[in-house]
């Protein structure tokens, strides 16, 4: 066995080992709003509950280990003490990542994952309307654990009020944790699904992702298209170009029998095949050649 003294250890290898060895954990998809009310969206994994009476969850919105900022989750709840913990389950987990992307303050993150806002009965934060579970909550305050990159600060949300879809109830009520079909995070790009396991979700790219908001509507209005395909396709930094789209074609010459004769359901098949190897440029340039070659009228 080897061991560690933290004091040896950079603060990102040691963060490393942290969330390596400290897995698999909930996540909590935090919304927030600033003075002005503009929404905020982010997962947090250094998160629980910690309490029933009161019913108190905590997350940490650590302090960037690069660079000692503190990220805008935190500067809301210091000014406006309330935030809504959504639930993170696979239908939403790559959404859900792509809202870890560093966007600028007031740019919004329900719109850049194609996540829809809910008002809230108690709170001013938006709810997530796809998570299964939601807690309203008010900050009743944040604990600061140190004032160096990778401190964490520990937000304590009472839960006010919560709600819950009626598809992840059992015939008594209660909550059926198989249909809830939670995900927690692990070290790294892996992810463990509470009901089948570990899997792994790229990091979001480097610089900004386009989001969901700049994926052409006629593609979404297919509704062919999961919300995990939608946070995929999102996680690009532009879309590919016409010469390069031409060239893809040339390369795959089946695909000009598909956009022929296929229906909207095979093509965008097709290009769900690229998303599941994580090949999403791929994908991107089936969708578009599709909307070159015969648009909209293909068959359904």
């Amino acid at each position: 066995m080897r061991s560690f003294s933290p004091s040896d250890m950079s603060t990102g290898v040691l963060h490393s080992y942290l969330l390596g060895a400290v897995s698999p954990r909930p996540i909590a998809f935090a919304s927030t709003v600033d003075e002005e009310g503009n929404p905020n969206l982010a997962p947090f994994s250094f998160f629980n509950v910690f309490s029933a009476n009161p019913p108190i969850l905590i997350f940490s919105p650590a302090r960037r280990v690069r660079n000692n900022t503190t990220k805008d989750t935190l500067e809301n709840v210091l000014r406006v003490k309330e935030v809504v913990v959504n639930i993170v389950n696979y239908d939403i987990v790559q959404q859900m990542s792509l809202t870890s992307t560093e966007y600028d303050k007031g740019i919004n993150e329900f719109e850049k994952a194609g996540l829809n806002m809910v008002p809230s009965d108690l709170v001013k934060p938006f709810r997530v309307a796809e998570s299964p579970i939601q807690f309203e909550c008010k900050v009743i305050k944040v604990e600061p654990l140190g004032k160096e990159g990778g401190a964490g600060n520990l937000v304590f949300a009472e839960v006010v009020k919560f709600h819950v879809h009626e598809t992840v109830l059992n015939e008594e009520g209660g909550l059926d944790l198989l249909k809830i079909d939670q995900v927690a995070r692990m070290g790294g790009n892996w992810y463990s699904r509470a009901n089948k396991g570990m899997f792994e979700v790229a990091k979001p790219i480097s610089k900004l992702g386009i989001g969901v908001d700049q994926i052409p509507q006629d593609i979404k209005d297919l509704n062919l298209l999961s919300g995990n395909d939608l946070g995929r396709l999102g996680n690009i930094e532009k879309m590919p170009t016409e010469n390069e789209l031409i060239e893809f074609q040339e390369s795959v010459p089946e695909l000009e029998l598909l956009f022929e004769e296929g229906s909207s359901h095979e093509i965008v098949a097709r290009a769900q095949e690229y998303l599941n190897i994580n090949d999403v440029q791929s994908a991107w340039k089936v969708l578009l050649l599709k909307r070159r070659t015969n648009g909209n009228s293909g068959k359904d």
